[in-house]
């Protein structure tokens, strides 16, 4: 293989990757719609950071990837996993049933970007 051969490809690799990075890009608009779709309010508060609860998580400013990964848990633990990675919780469980990988990952990203203590913005 000769030099502009491995230079192609890796330009075609870097292509491939950054094009992958854009199709699975979160939509804020979808999360903030799926958020009330769910009635994830009723428990998190509207703007997710007044919970009913003083024991529930204000989610608004989380980390996206946390949020994410707390859902995908929640779903591991209502499908009976007993992975460590799986968390159980009657009402989270059943409300993780009801999303796509696509509706968690939208949803996660706009919490993320909502204004709230627990982010510090540059």
């Amino acid at each position: 293989m000769n030099s502009m051969s491995i230079k192609l490809a890796g330009a075609m690799a870097l292509a491939l990757f950054c094009g992958a990075g854009t199709a699975a890009a979160a939509d804020l608009k979808a999360g903030q719609a799926a958020f009330e779709k769910f009635a994830c309010a009723s428990c998190h508060g509207a703007d997710a950071k007044t919970s009913v609860m003083p024991t529930y998580p204000i989610l608004a400013g989380q980390h996206a990837d946390y949020l994410l990964h707390s859902l995908r848990a929640y779903q591991r633990g209502a499908s009976g996993s007993t992975s460590v990675n799986a968390r159980t919780n009657a009402v989270m469980t059943a409300m993780v049933q009801q999303l796509s990988d696509a509706d968690m990952r939208n949803i996660a990203a706009w919490l993320a970007s909502l204004p709230s203590d627990l982010a510090v913005r540059r």
